[in-house]
């Protein structure tokens, strides 16, 4: 069994004191995509039997995109062809040559709603350049691997739910950042048979979430009231070999190790 893992872990510093580590060796994933990691890479904290591969970006406290990996990855690339966004610390790709695997981690940007003044509207507009940027790259990504004989899988926090399913309370959200119609669409544009596969959707057919982002404030963690943002977008030779999946929901508000819950997928290993 191969068992995938993506967390966004709002600062790994802090992650890593709310139960980080017991998380790892409690749940035995064998690679896991880590973003906000917020933090250079001399100050990460040590976590024995992992290899870390990092892109912190250059904004320091902020971004920065990793992979946890039990084998020293083979290649590692950053960016998404853009330049607008190369030292952002928002797209790592990993090659792991015994898993079969390359493994991308992305954080996507926020954005905003447009319409709500010129600042707004930039980071609205930024958003699309970067969605725009990303959706070339996991074709390319996609294809390079599997001329390599790899599956390729990108895991981490989209900030878009792509369906109703996906969000608790979508009608008051949907002139939302995150819920609005063009990004549903462009992350449509990223699914088919022949391209990527939501993979904990086609675990869970027709039910809501399973959500993994929760907002700090209020009751909305105790009362499931979330988002579902963070995916695993396998192509589909991997997606097919999906036993089960999704989050990892802590059993309390106090015992959450970031806003958001790690996702978490077993596949069958391929014949040999």
């Amino acid at each position: 069994m191969l068992r995938l893992a993506s967390a966004n872990v709002n600062g790994i510093r802090a992650a890593v004191r709310r139960g980080l580590p017991q998380w790892l060796e409690q749940r035995r994933p064998d690679v896991v995509a880590l973003q906000e990691v917020r933090c250079e890479p001399g100050l990460v904290p040590p976590l024995p039997g992992w290899h870390l591969t990092l892109d912190a970006g250059t904004r320091a406290g902020r971004n920065g995109v990793a992979v946890l990996s039990r084998e020293v990855p083979s290649a590692v690339r950053t960016g998404i062809g853009n330049q607008a966004f190369a030292d952002e610390g928002r797209y790592l790709e990993v090659d792991l040559d015994r898993a079969g695997l390359t493994v991308a981690s992305l954080y996507l940007p926020k954005g905003d709603r447009p319409g709500d003044g010129p600042a707004a509207e930039a980071r609205y507009r930024r958003k699309l350049r970067f969605m725009a940027s990303l959706a070339r790259q996991l074709t390319d990504s996609r294809r390079a691997a599997a001329r390599q004989g790899r599956e390729f899988v990108v895991m981490g926090d989209f900030n878009i739910a792509h369906t109703e399913l996906d969000l608790a309370s979508w009608r008051t959200n949907r002139r939302s950042p995150g819920f609005l119609p063009e990004e549903r669409e462009w992350f449509g544009s990223l699914l088919g048979s022949r391209r990527l596969v939501d993979v904990v959707r086609r675990l869970h057919p027709g039910s809501p979430g399973p959500y993994s982002w929760w907002t700090w404030r209020g009751q909305a963690f105790s009362n499931d009231a979330g988002w579902r943002i963070d995916y695993q977008l396998a192509s589909p030779g991997l997606a097919g070999r999906a036993l089960r999946g999704g989050t990892d929901r802590e059993p309390s508000y106090e015992a959450r190790m970031s806003d958001h819950s790690p996702v978490v997928v077993d596949y069958a290993l391929p014949p040999a």
